[in-house]
């Protein structure tokens, strides 16, 4: 496993950002492939349908980019058939291991300023309002619920994911400065 200042012996085609919910996975990847010139695929976008319903074509969605040469996108939705398709396929994981308050902080102001702005998500959707949040339970219907259910979910996943995918390289960032760092380093790297 690699830290934020610890170079990568290749120079990474197919990129897997991996974090809880709230650590900025989808951010991070469209600024990893700014930097790296690699087309970036949000996993959210391609699974999310009208009314939240998934969509049917999700996973051959992933396999149609997973099967290309160069790409980003986020390591999520596992349970969905995504593991058998990004990870054998993938060559560098960043993995966003941030302290639990970062990332409950940043869930809180994202979802917060969707629910009171209204934006459009994807196909349609929109984050629940402030009252519909406090009101349900359901943790897959609740993105902070979600969160609090999963914190722990990929320091205690990861090991595992080590051994069934050898041939990663993970890069464990444990703060957004190593984030930072790390992009600047492989912006360096490219010029």
């Amino acid at each position: 496993m690699f830290s934020a200042d610890d170079p990568l012996p290749f120079a990474p085609q197919r990129i897997l950002i991996a974090g809880v919910s709230g650590s900025g996975k989808t951010t991070f990847a469209r600024r990893v492939g700014a930097v790296l010139s690699l087309p970036t695929y949000e996993l959210d976008a391609l699974h999310h349908g009208p009314g939240w319903t998934p969509r049917a074509g999700f996973l051959d969605d992933v396999r149609a980019f997973a099967a290309s040469d160069t790409w980003v996108s986020e390591w999520q939705y596992t349970s969905k058939g995504v593991n058998d398709v990004l990870p054998p396929r993938a060559d560098l994981v960043v993995w966003l291991d941030y302290p639990d308050r970062v990332v409950r902080a940043r869930l809180w102001r994202r979802t917060l300023g969707r629910s009171i702005l209204r934006r459009e998500l994807w196909n349609g959707n929109r984050e629940p309002t402030l009252w519909r949040l406090a009101m349900t339970t359901a943790p897959e219907e609740n993105v902070l619920r979600w969160q609090t259910q999963t914190l722990g979910r990929w320091r205690e996943l990861m090991p595992g994911y080590e051994g069934r995918f050898p041939h990663l390289a993970i890069v464990r960032l444990r703060h957004p400065r190593e984030t930072d760092r790390w992009l600047d380093a492989m912006r360096a790297a490219c010029e």
